[in-house]
């Protein structure tokens, strides 16, 4: 039986694979490496431990096409991401999201599309209170 996918506790290497993976869909490990050293990452044999050790987490998908696998993330970002800023929060935060709360208030360069989309998650919260208050 697999691995439940891993939605967070990815490490500075771990991340940028993930990510480059999320842009290309899917990938081999000699060209995730060559984007890793791109950017003055680590060696391909560095790069093949992490990826295997990520889909031993259940976070990446391997399969065999023209004789080389392909990786995949398993997760989409945004599932992904969630967990690591709710891991995040329960960690670092003590479950509060005021910190959060306070650094947005900050930030400016939240653009327009985020700043809707926190509205939209707003009025999405208050729907559920309303809709349990009843």
């Amino acid at each position: 039986m697999g691995r439940k996918p891993t939605a967070g506790g990815a490490g500075t290497t771990e991340a940028e694979i993930l990510k480059f993976l999320d842009q290309q869909g899917s990938a081999t490990v000699g060209e995730v490496a060559e984007h890793i050293a791109s950017i003055g990452g680590q060696a391909r044999t560095t790069v093949l431990t992490t990826m295997e050790r990520l889909r031993t987490k259940g976070a990446l998908t391997r399969r065999k096409v023209g004789g080389v696998f392909r990786y995949s993330p398993k997760l989409e970002r945004r599932t992904r991401l969630k967990g690591l800023v709710d891991q995040f929060v329960r960690r670092s935060l003590a479950g509060s999201i005021a910190p959060f709360v306070a650094y947005l208030e900050g930030a400016p360069e939240i653009s327009a599309d985020e700043l809707a989309e926190l509205r939209e998650v707003v009025e999405r919260i208050e729907s559920r209170r309303r809709g349990d208050e009843r």
